[in-house]
């Protein structure tokens, strides 16, 4: 063979073998993979990125939510989808839940994904029935102690964000409340409204409506300062407690091996994309703080997490359900 020609191909199969920065990155359509159901702030955030992503990038952007197994399923379809740029996930604070509460996971929270970057965090508020005597952290904790076993607090199920939460607390606080678990939010605000759970701790967003309306009561928030939408809720720090700090976060992994070239890519295009006006007030409308910022950021807290709420089951002596 014509040596000149030989080159020719051999230089031809190796650009068609260079990864996905070396080329014209992306060049087709890029999945957003979303492991709750349609509407939950994970989605709403994927959701709001994929009309910019795609505008920006001229390449069609699908969001497919692929709930199951309190996230799991999705999770690990990503951690095994080809780390090539065209498959993200947009995760929650669960993923750091999910690892404390499941040690045989299908895949290895520590190594199966790469950070890419933190989209953006809303507080956990801890609330209280009308009924309940308690109107700051503080009473609470006093009822509490009183009364060792006799207050229930509710939760969105064993091993969510606001069962180690209040696990969390009782630790910080020295209280024994009872644990009485939920399949989600709606059976915890019914019962909190009637008054047949004193306690429980929720998402800001999900909590704000039913503080608006006098339905509950809002004791603190799980954030380092108060929020512009209720300024008048003091944060948990200034109740007394600087180590409860708990925010419900989304952020976006990819499956790991991704060439870091995309990854810094999609992070600084996503960066862009967070400080336009129009995603702010989208943002705003939903009760979350926009956050960006490097992998580095996202990669930080998801350890700390996944630390925290493992020592919290560990010491609470938490089991699946």
């Amino acid at each position: 063979m014509n040596p000149a020609k030989l080159f020719a191909g051999m230089t031809l199969l190796c650009a068609a073998t260079l990864p996905a920065p070396a080329q014209d990155y992306p060049s087709r359509s890029i999945l957003f993979v979303v492991p709750f159901t349609p509407g939950t702030t994970a989605d709403s955030l994927a959701r709001l990125m994929q009309t910019h992503i795609s505008q920006r990038w001229g390449v069609p952007v699908v969001v497919e939510n692929r709930p199951g197994a309190a996230g799991i399923i999705g999770i690990d379809s990503v951690a095994k989808a080809n780390p090539d740029g065209y498959t993200y996930l947009f995760t929650s604070t669960a993923f750091g839940t999910l690892a404390a509460m499941n040690p045989k996971l299908p895949y290895d929270p520590n190594k199966s994904f790469a950070p890419v970057m933190l989209v953006g965090t809303s507080p956990l508020s801890l609330v209280v029935s009308n009924d309940f005597p308690a109107k700051t952290v503080k009473e609470l904790i006093a009822h509490a102690k009183k009364r060792p076993g006799d207050l229930n607090y509710a939760s969105a199920g064993t091993g969510s964000v606001f069962h180690l939460s209040m696990e969390l607390l009782q630790h910080e606080a020295g209280t024994k409340m009872v644990h009485v678990p939920y399949k989600g939010t709606t059976g915890v605000i019914n019962d909190l409204i009637a008054g047949h759970v004193q306690v429980s701790m929720m998402v800001f967003q999900t909590a704000v409506p039913l503080l608006q309306s006098g339905r509950v009561r809002m004791l603190a928030v799980m954030s380092p300062q108060r929020t512009q939408v209720l300024p008048d809720v003091p944060t948990i720090v200034e109740s007394g407690f600087p180590n409860m700090i708990v925010e419900a976060w989304t952020g976006v992994m990819v499956p790991a091996k991704t060439p870091p070239a995309v990854i810094s890519k999609f992070n600084g295009e996503v960066n862009k994309v967070l400080a336009l006006q129009d995603v702010k007030a989208a943002a705003a409308k939903i009760d979350v703080t926009l956050a960006g910022g490097t992998p580095e950021t996202l990669d930080a807290l998801v350890k700390k997490e996944i630390r925290q709420w493992t020592q919290v089951v560990q010491r609470a002596n938490i089991k699946p359900e």
